[in-house]
């Protein structure tokens, strides 16, 4: 097989998986990682890909869009849903508490809360809140701030200060994009500025998202692998892309 053959059969394989790793597509075309490596360089310069560490995703995951909450609410449900029950293990014990950030997932696991364990509960999202103001066994804690509506969380400098206070036994954020390369992302500086201040505020720090967002990276790093206790995620994971994570210190829970 010539360079362009290959070259263009790697561009298909990227728009295909959403991700390839440089040991796989070496294995698969007979070639050494070193000649992957440059493949890629060439792909990328001709804006095909974007080279992330360990391998390449497609050019345009590196992105500022930010999706809305209701575009969200509906994508991946049923891997959101056993992400929310696996991370229920995670939960602090009688009389604990935690943090929720707001999204999806979390929104998921907001619902599984069990009654029995009297948790303290701190949120800035506000669909989250509505779904524990009314829940047994929750005391519930707004966070105040000015609420963004593409997320419908609280944001700024009023939510920072807020969380600035709190020391809980668990916080369990969402996140946009996870690489290896670039930690834990957002799109938007706000977001990220807030779930930092999370992170903080955290004793032990999980993050819930399912596997469309592992190998993304947004524009905004909240959280480098080493601020991260565990991340949630689901079987369709990339076993390359978790190693990666794991070697860095991340434990990684499959649901």
């Amino acid at each position: 097989m010539y360079a362009e053959e290959r070259q263009q059969a790697i561009a298909g394989l990227v728009t295909d998986r959403g991700r390839v790793a440089v040991t796989a597509v070496a294995e698969r075309f007979g070639v050494t990682t070193e000649t992957v490596r440059r493949d890629l360089a060439v792909l990328e310069r001709a804006g095909l890909l974007r080279r992330v560490h360990g391998g390449a995703v497609p050019a345009g995951l590196l992105t500022v869009a930010e999706p809305g909450l209701g575009e969200r609410s509906g994508a991946r449900t049923e891997q959101k849903r056993r992400i929310a029950a696996a991370a229920l293990d995670l939960v602090p014990g009688v009389h604990g508490s935690l943090l929720l950030d707001g999204g999806t997932t979390t929104a998921a696991l907001a619902d599984l809360l069990p009654a029995h364990r009297q948790l303290l509960a701190a949120t800035n999202s506000v669909p989250i809140a509505a779904r524990l103001s009314a829940a047994a066994g929750v005391e519930l804690h707004m966070l105040g701030g000015r609420v963004r509506g593409v997320t419908q969380t609280a944001v700024g400098e009023t939510t920072v200060r807020g969380l600035a206070e709190l020391r809980v036994d668990v916080v369990f954020l969402g996140a946009n994009g996870i690489s290896a390369g670039h930690g834990f992302s957002t799109p938007d500086e706000r977001e990220a500025a807030v779930k930092r201040a999370m992170v903080r505020a955290g004793q032990r720090v999980v993050v819930l998202a399912d596997s469309s967002k592992l190998g993304r990276e947004h524009l905004v790093r909240f959280a480098a692998l080493g601020d991260v206790d565990v991340l949630v995620t689901d079987a369709d994971a990339g076993p390359d892309v978790l190693a990666d994570l794991e070697e860095q210190g991340v434990e990684v829970v499959v649901a």
